[in-house]
């Protein structure tokens, strides 16, 4: 243990005056079986500081064959080793210059045993969830309607919402906006996504009550609603598909739905397109409306990163090809992409990218340093930066 004389021998040596330094002067020393191994360090933005103060918690996901990362309540970090050329010391109770007041009138020594050591620490980038895995636990069992005849369901990969946050690697409040956009629900305990030609059984229910009583879109009334189709299908399913294709609203005291054009008109398309290669653009186009509730209206608009238009081939065709089913790394994104068409314009491959992009981040700048751009009969076309297999 230094002593005060000592430290001012050392100070004299080191050509240090004592009146330019703080009068508290800490004296560090190695406590007992100190260790690199013993703690991590992890950087944190003001965002997740202010998340720990309140007493939140952060967690780390992924499994065995992923690279972790942590999430918060409601984002999802990348976790980074960053190597540092400084010793980082773990020093319990000392206090940095702006925590010392220096109201003593005489230099003392303050003893500090040091607890840990690290030569590295935790980064942490604030990224994209990684959500395509989800899909794919959730359509190992996908939800058919009740058992008929005495069968009985396969109870086999159901997952519940708490096994789905072990094993996919975003945050909760992540985790939950994907399963509505997928249209996942509770079942018996479990999150289950429909089978989709089960799903279009029940838009085709509730479509067809509609039309039969004559209700605006913009009004179905959800009692009447289980009430008539209850023993066609379960209450539950009904007022499911229900919230997948509309907006939930109450008037004097009664629920109501207005149903989204938009999103019914995408679910008849998908029907169509799922067992088709390739489809005649024109055809498809006039079956398509044909086949949508009398009162909407269909437009190409409504199938954007859901489908694929060639117009470049006699006849123009369209063909099944949903965002949700591509890479999620951006690389093998493109790459696939320009597998699939050696040349995109702006407006077709938007809709596949859009999704990619982080926080102030453009489908522009995406493009620029993953694609090269050319003029093809007068329109910007882009195509990949170097070779690509097929």
């Amino acid at each position: 243990m230094r002593t005060l004389e000592e430290v001012q021998a050392t100070l004299e040596i080191a050509k240090l005056k004592e009146e330019d330094l703080q009068k508290t002067i800490h004296c560090l020393s190695f406590g007992e079986n100190v260790s690199s191994a013993d703690y991590c360090l992890m950087e944190l933005d003001d965002t997740l500081v202010k998340h720990i103060e309140a007493g939140q918690s952060l967690v780390i996901r992924g499994d065995k064959d992923e690279r972790a990362v942590l999430c918060s309540g409601d984002k999802t970090y990348d976790l980074k080793i960053a190597d540092t050329s400084n010793m980082l010391l773990f020093l319990p109770g000392c206090r940095t210059p702006d925590q010392l007041t220096n109201s003593q009138e005489s230099s003392h020594v303050v003893h500090t045993q040091i607890w840990g050591f690290c030569n590295s620490y935790w980064e942490l980038r604030k990224q994209r969830p990684k959500l395509k895995k989800l899909k794919k636990l959730l359509m190992e069992n996908p939800y058919e309607g009740p058992s008929l005849g005495g069968k009985e369901e396969n109870t086999e990969n159901r997952y519940t919402m708490q096994d789905l946050l072990e094993r996919i690697q975003a945050s909760e409040e992540e985790l939950k906006a994907h399963l509505e956009t997928i249209h996942a629900c509770q079942i018996d305990g479990y999150m289950r996504v429909l089978d989709f030609d089960y799903e279009m059984k029940l838009l085709g229910h509730v479509t067809q009550l509609v039309d039969s009583e004559s209700w605006s879109f913009d009004k179905v009334p959800l009692k009447t609603s289980l009430e008539e189709l209850g023993p066609l299908e379960p209450k539950e399913m009904i007022e499911h598909c229900l919230n997948c294709y509309g907006r939930r609203y109450t008037e004097n005291d009664e629920v109501f739905y207005a149903l989204h054009e938009d999103r019914v008109c995408q679910g008849v398309a998908l029907l169509l397109l799922q067992n088709a290669v390739k489809f005649n653009l024109r055809e498809f186009q006039e079956v398509w409306q044909q086949s949508v509730p009398d009162g909407m209206s269909t437009r190409l608009e409504q199938l954007k990163s859901v489908a694929l238009l060639d117009r470049t081939s006699r006849p123009e065709t369209i063909c099944l090809l949903r965002v949700e089913d591509l890479p999620e790394d951006t690389l093998e994104r493109f790459n696939h992409l320009f597998t699939l068409r050696e040349k995109w314009t702006e407006d077709d491959i938007t809709p596949y990218i859009q999704d990619l992009c982080g926080e102030k981040q453009t489908t522009g700048a995406l493009l620029t340093k993953y694609a090269r751009s050319s003029m093809q009969n007068g329109i910007k076309v882009f195509n990949s930066r170097r070779p690509v297999a097929t």
